[in-house]
């Protein structure tokens, strides 16, 4: 859109109207078809009014996305994707709640209060991430922008699920895939994001049948409607609940097919995730993968160096850790064990606990046992912190694991009842019974 004629007939179409409904009261049909044509320059008057029903502002009329407010408020927002990008996500949220959102397009200020939302997530404001999505999903579904809506309830229902409130989640999320059915966007992909986010609902509220049964009908649906990328979204979230079933072997071919999909065409930000995904279900089947697993962090980096988070980043060096532990070189997986720990900070976090086994299981297969136990003891010290999740419980799963295998049974009896209480299972016998069995 090069001119005022382009960029009002380009958001009236897009607004779905006629030249007699922009005209409406205040012009004349003729008047508005003068203008898409060239013919005529709207006053700043006219713009105003033109302005008010497309849903823009004057400077973008006038000026595009090269209009001051607009261009320093995309500058805003680039830098603020860059800090969050790098773990920095007050700096990022800073910069957003500085923007002037009164001066800015509609589609840049939906973009800018996203962005807002995404940040109090690592920041652990979840209310406020639900404060700024829950408005903003009615406002883009009463104004018939049903694709927007849905991308707008993915990210509501992830905070959802954070927040503990499945119940909600799920309703937020149903909701929204009944409007997209009433609409006939079914199978777009919008749709199949939606509706793979919401199996995740499922999948924490412990209902693994039904959302394995409905990624199967996911599955059916995008293999006959969607796209590479919504198909690929699709078999994605499918193998991530496979994986949580422990249905490696299938988790494994849903991946592989998600990856086969979004690596057609054009270069797709998700993949250095997938990549960092299979590469641990690589190291976790029967028999590990581990020079499988370490050709796909390999393939991974160059991206996760530039788009990846820090956590991404010490994801990777994890697994890695883990693959040259499983080919014997102990010195290898305690560097990048470290390095894993590094790139996370000191802060208390379940992905620290995890490098720390890493780390531990480098020390001890190099026989520095006293060493690995302090790591081991770290590890758990860091879990005692975290708030209990499906998770954390799997950590202490892990701990205790180790423990038995070196022998410290009493220690890997209190990390599997960590775990079994984490994952919601409490101690079941009444007061008098469990003293009678104690005694």
């Amino acid at each position: 859109m090069t001119s005022i004629a382009d960029r009002v007939r380009v958001l009236r179409v897009a607004a779905g109207l006629s030249q007699t409904a922009l005209a409406g009261s205040s012009f004349s049909p003729s008047y508005i078809s003068l203008i898409e044509s060239g013919h005529r320059e709207p006053t700043d008057a006219a713009l105003a009014v033109l302005a008010a029903r497309l849903s823009t502002t004057v400077e973008f009329l006038k000026h595009g996305e090269d209009g001051p407010n607009e261009a320093r408020a995309r500058l805003a927002l680039n830098f603020a994707r860059l800090d969050l990008a790098n773990g920095d996500a007050a700096a990022a949220l800073q910069r957003v709640e500085a923007i002037d959102l009164s001066h800015v397009t509609p589609s840049l200020r939906v973009d800018a209060l996203e962005l807002a939302a995404l940040c109090c997530a690592p920041l652990g404001d979840l209310e406020k991430a639900a404060d700024i999505l829950e408005p903003l999903l009615r406002e883009q579904r009463d104004r018939g922008h049903f694709l927007d809506a849905a991308r707008i309830a993915s990210r509501l229902v992830f905070v959802y699920i954070e927040s503990g409130d499945l119940h909600r989640s799920v309703e937020v999320g149903e909701t929204e895939l009944d409007w997209l059915a009433k609409e006939d966007l079914v199978g777009t992909d919008e749709h199949l994001r939606l509706g793979s986010t919401v199996l995740w609902a499922y999948v924490e509220r412990g209902d693994l049948l039904f959302a394995t049964h409905r990624a199967a009908e996911l599955i059916r649906l995008a293999e006959s409607l969607g796209s590479p990328r919504g198909r690929g979204s699709v078999y994605w979230n499918a193998a991530l609940v496979a994986q949580e079933r422990h249905d490696y072997e299938l988790a494994q071919r849903y991946t592989e097919r998600a990856l086969a999909l979004l690596s057609e065409g054009e270069s797709d930000r998700d993949v250095p995730r997938l990549r960092l995904n299979y590469a641990w279900l690589l190291l976790r089947s029967d028999p590990p993968e581990p020079d499988a697993a370490l050709d796909e962090l390999r393939r991974a980096a160059p991206a996760l160096e530039v788009i990846g988070t820090a956590v991404d980043r010490a994801r990777a060096a994890g697994e890695m850790s883990r693959a040259h532990l499983l080919l014997g070189q102990a010195v290898d997986a305690e560097t990048l064990a470290r390095e894993a720990i590094g790139l996370l900070g000191e802060g208390p976090r379940l992905e620290t606990a995890q490098a720390l086994l890493h780390l531990a299981d480098a020390l001890y297969a190099q026989g520095r046992v006293v060493e690995a136990d302090g790591d081991y003891q770290r590890a758990a010290d860091m879990l005692a912190m975290m708030a209990a999740s499906r998770q954390s419980a799997a950590a202490w799963r892990e701990l205790g694991d180790r423990y038995r295998a070196h022998g410290d049974i009493d220690a890997a009896v209190r990390a599997y009842d960590f775990a079994l209480s984490e994952a919601g299972f409490r101690v079941s016998l009444p007061t008098v019974a469990e003293q009678a069995w104690i005694v």
